[in-house]
């Protein structure tokens, strides 16, 4: 797990950040959810909207593993595995970006996939919500 506030690895067992003292109990309940509202939650107050971007490329390397993937058909799992990543590492900066701002939870999120184009095999994942508090009803 990263530390929301300096972005040092941390056990998942611990309950402060030994780099910079931040709290980690927010990080372990916060929500996440595509849907505008979270069952058993009331919205209490909107902070606004947040993004986390993650752009990837392969490298040599993985391109030509990929193309030779390609060449029997079926999913090409060297890329697949850049995307999963690509695709955590967005929502990780998103969250980030909303315990920032005091959240404990983000809804409507919304994941989207471009191709930056030009030939140079860049994948651009990008997360968007929006922040709230959340409280138990």
């Amino acid at each position: 797990m990263k530390c929301p506030v300096c972005g040092a690895e941390v056990e998942e067992s611990a309950r402060f950040c030994p780099k910079c003292g931040a709290s980690l109990e927010l990080v372990r309940n916060f929500i996440v959810s595509t849907t505008p509202s979270i069952p058993g939650y009331r919205i209490k107050k909107v902070l606004g909207i947040v993004t986390g971007v993650s752009p990837r490329t392969r490298g040599v390397l993985g391109r030509f593993i990929a193309g030779f993937e390609t060449m029997f058909g079926g999913e090409v799992k060297a890329f697949t595995r850049e995307i999963e990543k690509a695709r955590n590492e967005a929502i990780e900066r998103m969250k980030s970006k909303a315990i920032a701002l005091g959240a404990n939870a983000i809804v409507g999120v919304d994941l989207e996939t471009s191709d930056l184009g030009l030939g140079s095999g860049i994948v651009l994942i990008s997360a968007t919500g929006t922040a709230v508090i959340a409280e138990p009803e």
